[in-house]
């Protein structure tokens, strides 16, 4: 009994240790083939079977089994003919590629869109159309205009582009917006907002009254207009409002090029419409829910959805285990801290 403990402990040390050995080259491997999933890469998804599984899905719940057999033969006899289409050289069916941008004060979400739009031009040409599905109520001029101009590119290869808004297309949103071929709103979506802003606090006063003195020193007479912690001046104010002002007529002229239907003087206010009086300023083409012109084009074209997957550094993997909640305080937190 006192010789089979140790020879039986030894047994196990030797499988434990095979085991691990395998593991570790199974993990290997593993990090390998996924490696370039961890890179910055481009995914592709055709949404023409995830309507066609839809409807599969439904209809084998609601048919009968007569009914089902017949609708599945029918299916069938569908893509046969888009074969056989094929096959005989025909002009292959349209191709949509569809994009989303879902934008922030900063229009962060530019560094996707570029690398989508790249990637979309290095084989689409003019009888294909891109769809992208944009929510946003604006932000930064140079961070819109940067977005705007990325669209701008599918324009000059001569490519169709339709843009809708569910929810919100507002100041740098409707800037983006503008540059579509066909722009398509939910009836309640937000339109507009055809303005330019900018405001800052100043702690002027607050530092006289406690005897704090602040210097600043520029080279440039209007290298700074105004100032949070100086005082302000006439010259300053009347500098930043002419900025103010050629920057709105920027903004008007990009609408009046793309938007020739439309009434700048009318709408470039600052006011915003919900989709069914910006379609009647003209501001939209269509009344219609990206959901709704997805299903409808499915019939007729490839439906592609394009998404630039960016490489997550440790600290973004580390964040995707923590419960949301925990994700929001450490984004906080870090934002505080840069």
């Amino acid at each position: 009994m006192g010789q089979i403990l140790p020879e039986y402990l030894l047994f196990l040390g030797k499988t434990a240790t095979v085991a691990i050995a395998v593991l570790a080259v199974l993990i290997f491997i593993a990090r390998l083939r996924n490696k370039r999933r961890e890179d910055d890469h481009i995914e592709v998804s055709k949404l023409n079977d995830k309507y066609e599984d839809m409807g599969q899905a439904l209809n084998a719940a609601v048919l009968s089994k007569a009914e089902y057999k017949k609708a599945l033969k029918a299916l069938k006899h569908k893509k046969k003919d888009v074969l056989k289409q094929e096959k005989s050289g025909a002009a292959p069916r349209k191709r949509i590629y569809i994009l989303s941008f879902d934008g922030d004060i900063k229009a962060s979400a530019v560094t996707n869109l570029r690398e989508e739009i790249t990637a979309i031009l290095t084989i689409a040409d003019s009888r294909d159309e891109v769809f992208l599905r944009l929510e946003s109520s604006g932000g930064t001029v140079h961070g819109y205009g940067l977005a705007t101009a990325q669209l701008q590119r599918l324009k000059d290869r001569g490519i169709h582009l339709t843009v809708a808004v569910d929810k919100v297309a507002a100041s740098g949103g409707y800037m983006m917006a503008c540059v579509a071929d066909r722009l398509i709103a939910a009836p309640f979506a937000i339109i507009g907002s055809i303005g330019v802003i900018a405001q800052l606090p100043n702690f002027n006063r607050l530092l006289k009254k406690n005897n704090i003195e602040f210097e600043q020193v520029t080279a440039g007479e209007y290298k700074r207009t105004l100032t949070v912690f100086g005082e302000n001046s006439e010259a300053g104010r009347t500098k930043l409002k002419e900025e103010i002002e050629d920057t709105h007529t920027l903004f008007k002229d990009l609408i009046t090029t793309h938007r020739r239907q439309v009434d700048i003087e009318r709408v470039a206010t600052g006011e915003y419409w919900y989709g069914t009086r910006a379609l009647e300023l003209r501001l939209v083409d269509t009344l219609m829910t990206s959901d709704d012109f997805l299903l409808q084009a499915s019939n007729d074209a490839d439906l592609y959805r394009i998404s630039h997957i960016e490489k997550r550094r440790l600290g973004g993997r580390l964040l995707s285990f923590m419960p949301r909640s925990l994700q929001k305080m450490a984004l906080s937190l870090r934002s505080q801290i840069q």
